[in-house]
């Protein structure tokens, strides 16, 4: 029986029932069946991350730039924390330490592609447990599991919205690789009115926006508006959530739900160096704004909410919080404690622990220097008025009398630094668990992240750095050159790259990454000259590397080398079999060696991976033309029509096929719409 009938059939007997008990009974006996979790007196939950957004842009932590009215206005009911921060600068990491509630090192998710551990308590599946709707709307393939760039993040999800993929030459990042602000709030909100108006359990609704991650590119007005793009995706972010608020409003849903709205990390323009984030620790990277507002049920006559809290705290904070207001037992293994205290302003204190706690240690690390560069991890405790990073040059600042961390106190007072560094070790070890082996990075996790500027590096055991070697602060400009290459690259700045990567190369002689990227550069400009030599460097200095030998495998292939080309591919195909491009890839050469029957089953194997590939459905169809079948190359050439509508190709050889069926209308149409149509960008 549908469980809607079911319930209109209880609900009559519970009102027959009634005449013999009182209204209060009845009343508990229809809230109890309107509602089949029993939670109806727990609070929604919406937690709202805005990727890569600087504390020091938010009005409601004292900026003036005017870019978060909306957020304010929210702050205004909520509390504001002035000393929040981040545990590690890099989207997938931080955000598992927002929902598991412990540290990076204990969690082992210190990078992209580290899947996230089934025993670790997780925020999503605690709340699903307990009555809870879920769903999960973010705005960027490095938080979808099934691109594999953040594995096991599903877990507990009624609802994940993600399903990004790489973009080809003609298509915007924002239909690809990335959502707008705009379309990820317009997804939550269909969600949102699917809800039963009545009767519905309480839900939890994560929203990730990755307008402010570069490159800066906001729409119109706020590209105009402001002279920052920076500033200008912030802006934009805070306008789509001010339409989540209202709808929330007008739901009759904004005041019983809890709102905690976070940055995962935040951005650095210069200071200290570093033009991005993952490889330093400094305030413009872990200092991050996070403002939590209570639901109406939460507060309380002895209490007052404290509109500002000005002790340190952390983004592993953020679901002991979420728990304890929820009402659900936070489990023991939760390394974060809930800032309710801190909200609720007792007015009339007890004793020192109904007040938050002004002092308390707050660990950061990050291994992205390690893995990206083969170069040392940093690792840092905000600790008392000191600010120390262990690497293998240590430093020390009084954030007190120093805020901007510009004098290093390592020297002149080495018995404080050797206090305080064997304090960010110790706070490590108390926290850390023992190493879980990770799944080593593939060649399409890889290629995923370069297409957001990072390094894809290796994540398979070990992939956890250390201390020692070389230190990021001496190379910081290396990792500029190549977050700049590899974004120009993807964004077809193809001379601009060549230029970032030469410079890299002139210090980093053996990066083979960087070769890759140089390459690629050179032989997206179709100079195959200069892009053979630097791709068969690259393969030299990484032979197990499948993005080299892809790129090699293309580079030759355009050059007529159809033998080399396919040596270069078969490696890849063997390595990597659910690479869908790789197959097609393997299947182009074979088919100009006349290798017809190997093309066709890559063919089929790219199909059966990528359905949807517009290649592989020309090429398939095309040969099947050729061998006198066009029958069964109509479905193919059809789905490439479809894919690609303006594709020149794929009409006039689906013309050629109706052409052969002996079908003159069908074959007409489409030279009709081939003389319309333009080639398709490889």
């Amino acid at each position: 029986m549908p469980f809607r009938r079911f319930l209109e059939i209880f609900l009559a007997a519970s009102a027959i029932s009634c005449a013999a008990a009182s209204v209060a009974q009845c009343q508990k006996i229809a809230e109890r069946s309107t509602d089949p979790s029993h939670h109806a007196t727990r609070p929604n939950v919406i937690l709202i991350t805005v990727d890569t957004t600087r504390a020091d842009r938010m009005g409601f932590l004292g900026s003036t730039r005017g870019v978060t009215p909306n957020l304010d206005a929210i702050a205004a009911g909520g509390t504001a924390f002035t000393r929040a921060y981040s545990h590690v600068p890099l989207t997938t990491a931080s955000h598992a330490t927002i929902l598991t509630g412990t540290y990076p090192q204990y969690t082992h998710v210190n990078d992209f592609g580290v899947p996230l551990a089934a025993g670790l308590p997780y925020l999503p599946d605690i709340l699903q447990q307990n009555g809870y709707r879920t769903a999960a709307f973010v705005g960027s393939l490095v938080l979808d599991p099934i691109a594999g760039t953040a594995p096991g993040f599903d877990r507990g999800f009624d609802v994940y919205d993600a399903g990004f993929r790489i973009k080809t030459a003609r298509e915007s990042r924002f239909d690809t690789i990335e959502r707008r602000a705009g379309d990820v709030v317009a997804h939550a909100l269909t969600w949102l009115k699917r809800r039963p108006a009545i009767g519905a359990p309480p839900f939890f609704l994560w929203v990730h926006l990755y307008d402010p991650h570069d490159p800066y590119d906001p729409p119109e007005p706020y590209k105009s508006k402001f002279a920052d793009p920076y500033d200008g995706e912030i802006a934009y972010a805070d306008a789509m959530l001010g339409k989540l608020f209202t709808a929330l409003k007008a739901a009759g849903l904004y005041q019983g739900s809890m709102i905690a709205m976070m940055a995962d990390h935040g951005e650095a323009f210069g200071e200290h160096g570093e033009r991005n984030h993952g490889i330093f620790l400094y305030d413009e990277t872990i200092h991050v704004p996070l403002m939590i507002k209570l639901p109406r049920e939460a507060l309380d006559t002895s209490s007052a909410v404290q509109r500002k809290s000005d002790g340190r705290v952390g983004l592993v904070d953020v679901t002991p919080t979420v728990l304890e207001v929820a009402g659900i037992e936070i489990p023991k293994e939760i390394q974060g404690r809930s800032l309710l205290s801190a909200i609720r302003k007792s007015k009339n204190p007890k004793n020192a622990d109904d007040q938050p706690e002004a002092d308390r240690p707050i660990y950061s690390e990050t291994d992205y220097p390690h893995r990206a560069f083969k170069w040392s991890s940093m690792r840092s405790l905000r600790t008392g008025k000191y600010l120390a990073i262990e690497s293998p040059k240590d430093e020390v600042y009084d954030q007190t009398s120093d805020p901007k961390a510009m004098n290093n106190l390592a020297a002149s007072s080495p018995a404080v630094a050797d206090t305080l560094i064997g304090q960010v070790e110790k706070f490590r070890q108390q926290t850390a668990t023992e190493f879980a082996d990770a799944a080593k990075l593939n060649p399409m996790q890889a290629e995923k992240l370069r297409a957001l500027g990072y390094v894809g590096g290796d994540t398979g055991p070990g992939h956890e750095g250390k201390i020692g070697g070389i230190d990021p602060k001496d190379r910081i400009e290396i990792a500029n050159l190549m977050h700049d290459g590899i974004l120009q690259v993807e964004q077809g700045e193809y001379q601009a790259a060549i230029q970032s990567l030469q410079r890299l190369l002139e210090t980093e002689t053996d990066s083979a990454i960087a070769y890759v990227q140089l390459g690629t550069a050179w032989s997206r400009l179709k100079n195959y000259e200069k892009a053979l030599p630097i791709l068969r460097k690259a393969v030299e200095l990484k032979s197990d590397s499948t993005i080299a030998q892809y790129e090699l495998g293309l580079a030759l292939y355009e050059t007529g080398d159809a033998k080399d080309a396919a040596a270069q591919f078969e490696k890849v195909v063997a390595k990597s079999p659910r690479w869908a491009d790789a197959q097609f890839s393997l299947a182009s050469v074979d088919a100009r060696i006349d290798r017809v029957p190997e093309a066709m089953e890559h063919l089929d194997s790219c199909l059966k991976l990528s359905p949807d590939h517009y290649r592989a459905n020309l090429l398939r169809g095309r040969l099947l033309s050729l061998l006198g079948k066009p029958d069964e190359a109509l479905a193919n050439l059809q789905k490439a029509a479809a894919v690609e509508p303006d594709s020149r190709e794929a009409h006039l050889f689906l013309a050629d096929a109706y052409q052969q069926l002996g079908r003159a209308s069908e074959e007409s149409t489409e030279r009709a719409r081939a003389e319309k149509a333009q080639p398709p960008a490889r």
